[in-house]
């Protein structure tokens, strides 16, 4: 018998990279790569930043077949990053050392699962390393926007209510709220202006949607708009349907912040 239950845990742990795995070989197949789209522009000359945090196991470069669905004039001078994380000790998944931004304690992700909040704050302490070069490099914040999936998710939203400047928005799909309400007091002024896409499906199985849907009240408690979608049928996994909002989201607010 708990044979039987260490086994259904671990198949749980697993789908929580295979379903960004798989995610990724969707986009691969369904949407050509053209040798124009996959070179990034030179920063100094770019307008705007996306940054792309994937999901527990997963790699940045695996990732960037996201990029060539956004299609519109505005992206041309869009620069992209899709950093992979280090390798660490993850508890859902017994200690085993894989791709993660911060320890995970439970699979499935729950509203009300243990937050390992000092290894998320470490993580966040990267992205905004990663940010505050883009700003030095002279893109605006206002133009930089934050992505994540699942994991990524999770770290998206920590890193865009911690960092001291509004940016251009932050993008939260199939995630978490990764810490407890006490964070909300460390919520600088100026991130409570940064507008929250809030994605989740509702029959992920791995990031249960009852902890999306824990999301808006908390951003609406730390002082911050969240535009919440749902989508029925949609596991723990990234839709095509998602990534176009996406676009457009982000292409309405390039051009409110140009």
């Amino acid at each position: 018998m708990a044979t039987a239950s260490v086994s259904q845990q671990l198949t749980k742990s697993i789908a929580l990279s295979a379903a960004t795995f798989s995610a990724t070989i969707l986009l691969v197949l369904f949407h050509r790569t053209h040798p124009s789209s996959s070179i990034t522009p030179d920063p100094m000359a770019a307008r705007s930043f996306i940054l792309w945090l994937h999901g527990l196991g997963d790699s940045g470069p695996a990732n960037e077949p996201i990029k060539n669905l956004f299609t519109s004039s505005e992206f041309k001078r869009t620069s992209w990053s899709f950093p992979s994380a280090p390798s660490n000790p993850v508890t859902c998944n017994y200690g085993a050392v894989m791709p993660s931004w911060f320890d995970i304690h439970e699979i499935p992700v729950t509203a009300d699962s243990p937050k390992a909040e000092r290894s998320v704050l470490e993580a966040v302490q990267s992205v905004h390393a990663k940010i505050d070069k883009v700003v030095d490099g002279g893109i605006s914040p206002n133009n930089i926007f934050v992505c994540g999936f699942s994991q990524g998710g999770a770290l998206t939203l920590a890193s865009v209510l911690l960092y001291p400047k509004t940016l251009g928005g932050g993008a939260v799909f199939s995630g978490w709220v990764p810490f407890n309400s006490t964070i909300i007091d460390r919520v600088h002024p100026d991130a409570k202006r940064t507008p929250i896409l809030w994605s989740h499906g509702m029959d992920d199985r791995t990031v249960l949607f009852e902890a999306g849907q824990a999301g808006p009240p908390f951003l609406e408690k730390a002082g911050l708009s969240c535009e919440f979608k749902a989508y029925p049928g949609l596991g723990h996994s990234i839709s095509t349907e998602e990534l176009k909002h996406l676009e457009s989201w982000i292409k309405s607010r390039l051009q409110s912040s140009s």
